[in-house]
């Protein structure tokens, strides 16, 4: 039986999303929260959730020394990234006064606020459904129809760099990278657990997924 490993570093409600992951698994996989290096190294594949602001995240990961094992997670084996844990993943964040974090991606993470036209009128934060357009074939879409609605809570919006790595977008005042990958890494703002049949579909492709 294949091991998932949800990281815990002390800022995220992880009960919904192992939840979920033990439900799309139908006993295929064991789930285990950790913030333990070895437990995390030995996964057969790893889920990085997130809540908070970045600077609280990063001090957290920092503090546990959880920055290089989630780097190294991300280039061995599918790992997927939920919310904050997929801001993180970039290089800069604008919250709090500019916060630096993982550099997986080139890349800054943008405030609704500071970058969207007033006169768009937009609430902040973008919560509630929404949908994801799909601009690139990916395993993990497997039997979700282009479009398909995913249930948001967010102020931050990531900016990849390069373009090509934002194969979901979705439209909330602007069009933002909603869903980034490349490799073993698929991040979503998104949270899959609480986004319905669309949603635990996306955690059982994850299961199945072997990677790059």
């Amino acid at each position: 039986m294949q091991k998932i490993v949800v990281i815990d570093y002390g800022m995220s409600n992880l009960h919904s999303v192992c939840s979920a992951l033990a439900h799309a698994a139908k006993g295929q996989a064991e789930v285990v929260i950790s913030q333990d290096s070895a437990e995390i190294a030995s996964a057969d594949r790893v889920v990085f959730p997130g809540q908070g602001a970045a600077a609280d995240c990063m001090q957290a990961l920092n503090q546990l020394n959880l920055a290089s094992v989630i780097r190294k997670a991300a280039s061995e084996k599918p790992f997927l990234g939920i919310c904050m844990g997929m801001q993180v993943l970039l290089e800069q964040s604008e919250e709090n006064d500019s916060t630096s974090c993982l550099g997986l991606y080139e890349g800054s993470v943008k405030s609704f606020r500071r970058h969207v036209d007033p006169q768009e009128k937009i609430k902040v934060p973008h919560m509630g459904w929404n949908a994801i357009q799909q601009k690139q074939e990916h395993p993990l879409w497997s039997g979700i129809p282009q479009d398909s609605y995913f249930y948001f809570v967010h102020s931050y919006f990531v900016q990849p760099t390069n373009s090509e790595y934002a194969i979901g977008r979705t439209d909330y005042g602007l069009e933002f990278a909603s869903v980034i990958a490349s490799d073993n890494v698929f991040a979503m703002q998104c949270h899959p657990e609480k986004s319905a049949s669309n949603g635990l579909r996306l955690l059982a492709n994850f299961i199945q997924w072997r990677g790059a």
